[in-house]
């Protein structure tokens, strides 16, 4: 049975994210970066797939925590016979790829087990595993080599090979402790020296800490949403720019279907909205950080923009299944890559617009290079915004007119007017102030039906989609206008699902999919925000405080959640739901501001929610 999606926690070194069950196994970790290929892959198939496990051999009371504002995990195990702590971490700024493990005997005497299971190549490749002399200041350590994947395991006690896989029982006692690395390296290079353990922790610390208090925000959900803008740092590459949407692939949105995606990539969608939380609490440093990999990763023809790309900015994603892994729950095919790379989806560019106006808003200079970009795309966008797409959800059927889409396409023309109104850049004004309102006349032409009194989903539906409740939070229509309360009434009524909201009804056939999918915590979000800035501030928190329920112990959250069987579904942690939740809270915080001031909340200082990536 697949351990549940909740009782993970993640560790990473902002290039690559380990899961580590809450019994102590790592059951996913790709190496030495997000989008490589696994090493550890029993999330996605069994033990033989890889994994390495660090846990009691008895039945244990297993609680754990995040050191203070820190990725660094602390899991206590209490047994009939005493109780030991496992310290998780992977090192940040050493510029390698190591996770270290710290085996702590805390009371008493806990018999512990060690097995270490390595398999690269997504869990399909049985690598030649030797122990081998170490660096001049180890004792012997546990080598494993496949092609250019070598990992090396060091510890204060090795485990011995035992068919395939190298397994360990001892006992710890209270007082002792034992060190345990793995470290990746390319196979064609010496083994790298080991590391100062406690020096690396300590860096960490320090490190992490440092950036979390750079946080501006002081308002209701302050824990979440320092974890979140955590959350949202585990999952950016710092040292190329790239922000994944998710570290993991293949977690289904549907236990046992095929609503199975690769995340693991730079949507430009996800990434600017990430920016615009970050934005929101002090981080203009990643702003920069991203701008720059953004430059660099639609640098040439504006036609060949893509909406996803690798974290190195690569733009060769295709989608392809393993048919060796049986997947989480059963849930097939197992996906990597994603075949999303290649679809139109017109709202994107609106997403990067309005994150680098928020960034130009707060003083972030642009390049010549970088504003010569953007004009590019925007007067490319100019020659087809009203084309059919498929849509942010990236619908698999047919092309669409969404209606979402055409309010981004909106907003794109909206704030790269401001970039020339504002701060004086260069642009063809009259051209996108034009477009802006032919743009504008469109949408509220063909995509509000009168009869049920709310925007529509597309032009050609009277169905509604939860991402219409971003029209009042990118400025398309103020949060009073009656089109806008109608159409959260309606979103309310037709895709509330206990207590929480779907993105669509998939009974509709809109997304060329078999199978349903759970309510999307990221709508939900959206609904605070949209409750905030209507005035409805006690469904607005009401909702909140349900919603943050469902964070797992260390306040992680998946994409989607299964409300009947009480699980987090979809893949894991997600960055567009940790993104909507740091939203939800500031337009929460604003409106009380607002009710305490006897006025209207300022919708400009409301953070813009965030969408995903995918349905795909």
């Amino acid at each position: 049975m697949s351990t549940p999606i909740e009782e993970y926690a993640a560790v990473g070194d902002t290039e690559t994210v380990a899961l580590i069950s809450r019994r102590g196994s790592v059951d996913w970790l790709c190496l030495p970066r997000f989008d490589s290929p696994s090493s550890f892959t029993a999330l996605l198939g069994t033990p033989d797939h890889g994994r390495w496990l660090i846990g009691p051999v008895d039945e244990a009371t297993s609680t754990r925590s995040y050191r203070d504002d820190t990725f660094i995990l602390e899991t206590t195990h209490r047994t009939a016979t005493g109780a030991v702590k496992v310290t998780d971490l992977m090192p940040l700024g050493d510029g390698r790829a190591d996770l270290i493990r710290v085996v702590e005997g805390l009371e008493g005497e806990v018999e512990m087990e060690h097995e270490w299971i390595v398999r690269p190549n997504y869990g399909r490749t049985r690598p030649w595993v030797a122990h081998s002399p170490g660096h001049v200041r180890d004792h012997d350590v546990i080598t494993a080599i496949a092609g250019n994947d070598m990992l090396v395991l060091r510890g204060s006690r090795l485990p011995h090979a035992d068919e395939g896989h190298h397994y360990d029982r001892w006992t710890v006692r209270a007082g002792e402790r034992y060190n345990f690395s793995t470290t990746w390296f390319a196979s064609h290079k010496p083994i790298p020296p080991p590391l100062d353990i406690d020096a690396r922790i300590r860096v960490t610390y320090e490190r992490s800490m440092e950036w979390a208090s750079q946080c501006t925000y002081e308002g209701p959900y302050r824990d979440e949403v320092v974890r979140s803008l955590l959350t949202l740092r585990l999952l950016t590459d710092t040292r190329r720019g790239g922000i994944v949407a998710a570290p993991t692939t293949s977690l289904p949105e549907d236990f046992g279907g095929v609503r199975n995606w690769d995340y693991r990539y730079c949507w430009l969608r996800d990434a600017s909205l990430t920016l615009e939380s970050l934005l929101k609490s002090g981080y203009i440093g990643a702003t920069r950080l991203w701008r720059d990999w953004l430059v660099r990763a639609i640098a040439g023809d504006p036609e060949d923009m893509q909406i996803m790309y690798a974290v190195d900015g690569g733009r060769y994603l295709p989608e392809r299944e393993l048919d060796h892994l049986p997947g989480y729950a059963n849930s097939r095919p197992v996906r990597v890559g994603n075949g999303a790379v290649d679809q139109k989806q017109t709202d994107v560019l609106g997403e990067v617009m309005i994150a680098l106006e928020d960034a130009r808003a707060q003083g972030l200079e642009e390049s010549d290079q970088s504003w010569a970009i953007q004009r590019a795309l925007v007067n490319n966008l100019a020659e087809h915004w009203d084309q059919a797409d498929h849509g942010l959800w990236e619908i698999r059927g047919p092309r669409r007119h969404f209606t979402h889409s055409r309010v981004m396409v909106w907003a794109a023309f909206d704030r790269a007017i401001r970039a020339v109104e504002v701060h004086g850049y260069e642009g063809d004004l009259e051209l996108w102030r034009d477009l802006r309102e032919r743009v504008r006349a469109d949408i509220l032409d063909r995509g509000w039906n009168e009869e049920k009194q709310t925007f529509t989903q597309h032009y050609d539906t009277d169905e509604v989609d939860a991402s219409l409740l971003l029209i009042p939070m990118v400025g398309f229509l103020p949060p009073e206008d009656p089109r806008v309360l109608g159409t959260i009434a309606a979103i309310e009524r037709d895709l509330m699902r206990d207590g929480f909201l779907l993105r669509y009804r998939t009974e509709s056939g809109i997304d060329g999919l078999a199978g349903d999918e759970h309510p999307f915590l990221a709508c939900s979000w959206w609904l605070v925000s949209a409750y905030a800035l209507t005035g409805q501030t006690e469904k607005g928190h009401a909702l909140m405080r349900r919603l943050v329920s469902l964070l797992n112990d260390v306040g992680l959250i998946a994409e989607e959640y299964d409300v009947h069987a009480d699980h987090q579904v979809g893949n894991f942690p997600q960055a567009f739901s940790h993104l909507t939740l740091i939203g939800a809270a500031y337009a929460l915080r604003d409106a009380d501001a607002a009710v305490e001031r006897g006025t209207e909340p300022d919708t400009e200082t409301i953070a813009t929610p965030i969408h995903p990536v995918e349905d795909d």
